[in-house]
């Protein structure tokens, strides 16, 4: 039952018979649980690393076992800075992926790299999207942080994507969280998924990127503006790299159709990225662009987040968000 907090079954079979039996040795745990003495002390090892068994003040050389209340805060709190390093690690990932996609997106035409094409101009861009759809024949992986669609925009995409979909395409797309607030882009994303396309959302996107076939992959040159040129990827190495971000992004994205979870902490992911993004000092111009919300939205959830922490300041919210735990006090 416990196994999730990384506690096996002898483990915790041999941990409630300590709390029920307090004065039982080796021998008498091993007759109440049915397991071997030796099995019984490899237990007794996995448990006093997990800090629930501690050497005995009144009975030298016994082990006692810690009360389940603060025993559970243990584990707890061991499982939550694994999964607060865990997190550390994604995020570390992305954005070596993103500086990445940043170096290639500053490359210029006056310096040509195999594997490198600059497409400049809306029409070029929307001929070399096209040429790519027709091309494509097994799947197409799209990060679309451009925030809700228009209904303009929907009429002109479904067309395509119908006829992708019936060709057997798989398609994966991932939004930003502020998509769930658009009825118009829920009512399309979920036209979508009824013919087989899978659509998640995530609280923050490096760029726009669109893959195809795991061979080529077009993103803007510059995210402000990603209508004046785009860069096409076709080199191996890079690909690599571009699909290992998405397939980690999908991975911690949330489907569209299930509700926005909260962690550990009770925040949502929009609320734990303006956190992070207020303690690396961030306007809400610049948090609103990162969530694909509006300037009012993000002042809206930034202030809604230090009143929770008592902030009267953001350098404060920073403090206090680590202190609460909401932020890692050491970032590796």
């Amino acid at each position: 039952m416990l196994a999730v907090l990384g506690l096996d079954t002898r483990a915790e079979s041999v941990y409630r018979s300590m709390l029920a039996h307090p004065q039982a040795g080796v021998a008498a745990l091993a007759q109440a649980t049915g397991l071997a003495e030796e099995e019984v002390r490899d237990a007794l090892d996995l448990l006093s690393e997990l800090a629930l068994v501690r050497p005995s003040a009144e009975q030298e050389g016994r082990l006692r076992a810690v009360s389940p209340d603060i025993g559970m805060e243990i584990l707890l709190a061991r499982q939550q800075a694994e999964l607060a390093a865990q997190q550390q690690r994604v995020e570390t990932s992305r954005a070596a992926a993103a500086q990445l996609i940043a170096d290639f997106a500053d490359l210029r035409p006056a310096e040509p790299s195999p594997g490198v094409e600059q497409v400049i101009g809306l029409d070029r861009i929307r001929e070399c999207l096209a040429r790519l759809t027709r091309e494509m024949t097994t799947e197409v992986m799209t990060f679309a942080p451009d925030g809700a669609h228009t209904p303009e925009s929907i009429a002109a995409a479904r067309p395509l994507n119908e006829e992708l979909l019936k060709r057997g395409i798989r398609m994966r797309t991932i939004y930003l969280d502020s998509a769930r607030n658009s009825p118009h882009t829920v009512e399309y994303v979920n036209w979508l998924s009824e013919r087989g396309a899978h659509i998640r959302t995530a609280p923050i996107l490096p760029t726009r990127m669109i893959i195809t076939d795991r061979s080529t992959a077009v993103i803007p040159v510059s995210s402000d503006d990603t209508a004046a040129g785009a860069v096409v990827l076709t080199g191996q190495g890079t690909l690599s790299a571009l699909c290992a971000l998405f397939e980690t992004t999908w991975a911690s994205a949330q489907p569209l159709g299930q509700p926005a979870v909260r962690d550990a902490e009770g925040l949502t992911g929009p609320e734990a990225t303006t956190i992070r993004l207020l303690s690396e000092g961030f306007t809400d111009e610049a948090i609103a662009k990162r969530l694909g919300v509006s300037q009012r939205t993000a002042r809206r959830i930034a202030t809604d987040l230090m009143d929770r922490l008592g902030a009267r300041s953001r350098f404060e919210a920073g403090v206090r968000a680590v202190q609460r735990g909401w932020l890692p006090s050491h970032p590796s």
